[in-house]
């Protein structure tokens, strides 16, 4: 019998409560998952806001830790895994500090205070990663630009749950590593091209956010691990805004229009822009035409 009271006593201390896991969730997840535009509308900077789940229903079911769905993103069971910003992702023994203290019906320990969200932002100097600018895309783009989003598949198949994803050239480049003007993701959110996004806006991106994805581009796009991306030669682009005079858009310069197709495009008017990319970031025109 005291072979069991001592088994028991050790396995009701190993049990995690809510203010032990709240410093993983501050560091991971709350950047994200916090505030009116929490992603999925899920709130993880309190116990109750876990509790309350996302706008697709509860996220923790109480005794099943594995089975819950908070546990099947860390592990990368239900797409996309999370956090957004990773790799790297939760430790195991960290995910397996969830799936404890959900099997233990979720205890909330003492004290059960709020965590603090604290978006990361680069330090003087230091180049802008990925993972400053995840948090903006998980908050304000993913909820459709996802495998299974609000509008169904992903807009044009594009999607922002993921590095890769990000400045991946399937079917074009959305992000020409160091040519912000060139890179249509920042074009959509600063409204230069139309729709402006996010699609829900306004309100859009405010300046700040918008200023460190102009950042991150320019500085290479890097990985969150700071490894810039390469410059993707010969992905095609289509970019739209205004033609500002004979090659230039906005204040974008334009290359190859001597033989490019032209086709009622007007100096001031809203144009679409169709080329490739050279091998020094630049945007050969291939068609432009109005809008």
């Amino acid at each position: 019998m005291l072979a069991g009271a001592l088994a028991a006593a050790a396995a009701a201390h190993a049990q995690p409560t809510y203010a032990e896991l709240a410093p993983i969730l501050q560091a991971q997840c709350v950047m994200c998952h916090s505030g009116a535009s929490a992603a999925a509308g899920l709130k993880l900077d309190t116990l109750e806001g876990l509790l309350a789940g996302s706008a697709r229903g509860p996220v923790v079911r109480a005794g099943a830790g594995e089975a819950s769905e908070l546990v099947r993103r860390l592990r990368g069971t239900s797409a996309p895994r999370m956090p957004m910003t990773g790799p790297p992702f939760l430790t195991d023994a960290q995910i397996a500090s969830f799936v404890a203290w959900i099997d233990a019906r979720m205890p909330a320990g003492s004290p059960s205070a709020a965590v603090v969200s604290t978006p990361p932002r680069p330090a003087p100097g230091e180049p802008v990663t990925y993972a400053h600018v995840a948090p903006i895309f998980a908050r304000r783009c993913a909820s459709c630009h996802t495998e299974q989003g609000r509008m169904g598949p992903a807009p044009e198949g594009y999607r922002l749950n993921s590095y890769a994803a990000t400045i991946a050239t399937v079917d074009r480049a959305r992000v020409v590593p160091g040519r912000p003007g060139a890179s249509e993701l920042l074009r959509r959110v600063r409204g230069q091209a139309r729709p402006r996004m996010p699609f829900d806006g306004p309100p859009y991106l405010d300046d700040a956010d918008i200023a460190l994805i102009e950042r991150w581009i320019a500085d290479g796009a890097r990985d969150a691990q700071g490894r810039a991306a390469p410059i993707p030669v010969g992905a095609a682009v289509r970019l739209h805004g205004t033609l500002a005079d004979a090659a230039q858009l906005d204040a974008l310069p334009l290359r190859g229009l001597a033989g490019a197709r032209v086709d009622r495009a007007r100096v001031g008017g809203y144009v679409e822009v169709r080329g490739r990319v050279t091998s020094d970031g630049e945007i050969e025109v291939q068609r432009l035409r109005g809008r």
